[in-house]
């Protein structure tokens, strides 16, 4: 991966008292984030803060992509495998508003963005003047803090509060839009120093012991225990502090879409995938467990189904960074405020050794029935049509679960996260709670950045690949290593099932039809390849993994091959279907 900001320079860097620009500001800001990379598109508004990154090439590395979408879901990528704050610039107007939809999917899926906005001029606010729009309330519901910045002096003090933000307690997006007097404006410069404290803000709630303690006493009382976790394990950077807790306790654990990877997918404990199309058992021994631990995750619908008919049997401790998920959707018996970093060790210390070999075997049980009539038929079919999960399986294979796997959203996003196996945190990136179409390839592009180490692989739909497709110039310019693993069964395959299944199988509007892959790839100069037929298939995905650079592999799948299991729309997670 390479920049082409051209002729670097070393930039100067300012005294105390040094008089410099707004827009020298907003990069020594960055710089003193310890943020490298930058994701964005210049334009009018936003041309002076342009204008001093030419002088900081060699300490900012700036990835221009096609479109200001692609942009910010690369800085989600980018933090979501980093574990730091992403980085995106867009311009005013159009720009700015382009940047809504990864905004609102950062803010569900409390991913750690930093998008910096330029806007009019100061005195031409409120007159509609060109590209100007009023991004403060436009994306106030979709972020975590904004600001609009009218006066160069406020911008040191302004991007450390928006950084801290960003990172800290339950993470999320921050949106900066800053005038451009304000970029162009003179101002004493004395200097950054980092936001360790708000007054209004408390990042972090108090720990209560008497809630630990209380917790303890539930699960050292319980026989059929259960935890389920979810993305929250990830972010607070506590994967250790939760296999230590579960494995003293003993007790079958489940994750969440976000929370996959936490721990590794074959640990003993584990038992699979949470939600509407996760694994049989925990689905259904989800009614029948005494004692419900939630870390980390917030019983979003699609995991609970109906929440009258939700765990009613359980006592639920849940531990959550963010108070105001604890109650929001199910009732808690004991909440565990606070970072599961610290509030997971204190559990641990006061919980009591134990196994659960009948209970742990009865997730087995329904494994093997969901293995017999779901799995095998899907991973090893007899059939001459591929499956989207043999794909997956195969894909297994070669990577040995190392590689980080970006999904778009839809069947195959659901297979993939079914079947994928990781060996390691962070290898899962997928728009989990608003469910972005169009958000792999621009993430995949951001997660090669956060880890550039590391395999990265895009699995997309030939509906979600079209939506962005214009990243692969942003691929092609800056080099950028990604294997993309396009699953095309001719349909907007999730709609088509629910179409098919609660809809008399009256498609409307779901037969998509798509242009020459690999002639489009060929395009910006990526290599591909185009398959159907199952001899072919291991040997395509090793030639993609082992290419060196960027490298697109259509796979041709069964038109109306549907995803099973499955718990219909208001049902409860017990009445999850196998076929």
């Amino acid at each position: 991966m390479q920049s082409t900001l051209s002729q670097p320079q070393k930039a100067a860097l300012p005294t105390k008292t040094e008089t410099i620009s707004g827009s020298k500001a907003v990069l020594e800001a960055l710089i003193a984030e310890g943020v490298k990379t930058i994701f964005g598109y210049p334009g009018g508004a936003i041309m002076p803060i342009y204008d001093a990154l030419y002088d900081y090439s060699d300490q900012l590395e700036h990835i221009l992509v096609r479109h200001e979408q692609g942009g910010i879901h690369a800085a989600q990528g980018y933090a979501r495998t980093s574990g730091d704050v992403g980085v995106v610039f867009a311009t005013s107007g159009p720009g700015a508003t382009n940047l809504v939809t990864g905004l609102a999917d950062a803010m569900i899926d409390s991913t750690p963005v930093v998008a910096i906005t330029g806007q009019v001029f100061a005195h031409l606010l409120g007159t509609d003047a060109f590209q100007e729009t009023d991004v403060i309330n436009i994306t106030t519901p979709v972020t975590k803090w904004n600001y609009q910045v009218t006066d160069a002096a406020e911008i040191p003090a302004v991007l450390a509060k928006a950084f801290y933000i960003a990172r800290t307690g339950r993470p999320g997006p921050v949106l900066i839009d800053i005038t451009k007097n304000a970029q162009l404006q003179l101002f004493e410069y004395e200097g950054y120093k980092k936001c360790d404290h708000i007054r209004s803000y408390r990042p972090k709630p108090n720990v209560r012991k008497e809630y630990i303690e209380q917790a303890a006493a539930l699960i050292n009382e319980a026989k059929q225990p259960f935890v389920i976790f979810g993305q929250g394990v990830i972010l607070g950077k506590a994967e250790k502090e939760f296999i230590a807790f579960i494995e003293k306790a003993g007790i079958p654990s489940a994750w969440t879409i976000m929370g996959m990877s936490a721990i590794p997918t074959d640990h003993p404990l584990g038992v699979g995938m949470l939600g509407m199309h996760g694994n049989y058992g925990p689905n259904v021994l989800t009614n029948e467990c005494d004692v419900l631990i939630a870390v980390g995750m917030r019983f979003d619908d699609r995991v609970t189904g109906r929440l009258d008919k939700y765990a009613k049997q359980a006592k639920v401790i849940h531990l959550d960074i963010d108070p105001a998920e604890i109650d929001k959707n199910v009732k808690t018996t004991v909440p565990v405020w606070g970072d599961c970093k610290e509030t997971l060790p204190m559990l641990t210390e006061l919980i009591e050794p134990k196994v659960y070999p009948q209970w742990l075997q009865r997730f087995r049980d329904y494994a093997q029935q969901e293995q017999e009539q779901c799995i095998q038929p899907e991973l090893h079919p007899t059939g001459e049509v591929l499956t989207m999960g043999e794909v997956i399986n195969t894909l297994n294979e070669l990577t040995g679960g190392d590689a980080i796997i970006v999904t778009d959203v839809g069947q195959h996003q659901m297979v993939a996260c079914r079947y994928a196996n990781y060996n390691q945190t962070k290898s899962n990136v997928t728009s989990g709670g608003l469910g972005t179409m169009g958000f792999a390839l621009p993430a995949a592009i951001g997660a090669k950045y956060g880890d550039p180490k590391r395999t990265v692989v895009a699995v997309i739909g030939d509906g979600g690949f079209q939506m962005t497709l214009q990243e692969l110039g942003t691929i092609m310019q800056f080099d950028v290593d990604v294997k993309i693993l396009i699953l095309n069964n001719e349909f907007l395959g999730m709609v088509r099932q629910w179409q098919q299944l609660f809809h008399d199988r009256r498609y409307s509007f779901v037969n998509i039809t798509s242009p020459d892959f690999v002639q489009v790839a060929k395009g910006y100069h990526i290599d591909g390849n185009s398959v159907r037929e199952r001899k072919d298939l291991k040997e395509a995905l090793s030639t993609m993994l082992n290419h060196k650079g960027a490298y697109l592999l259509e796979v041709m799948v069964g038109k109306e091959n549907n995803v099973f299991p499955m718990v219909p729309q208001g049902c409860s997670v017990a009445e999850i279907r196998l076929k």
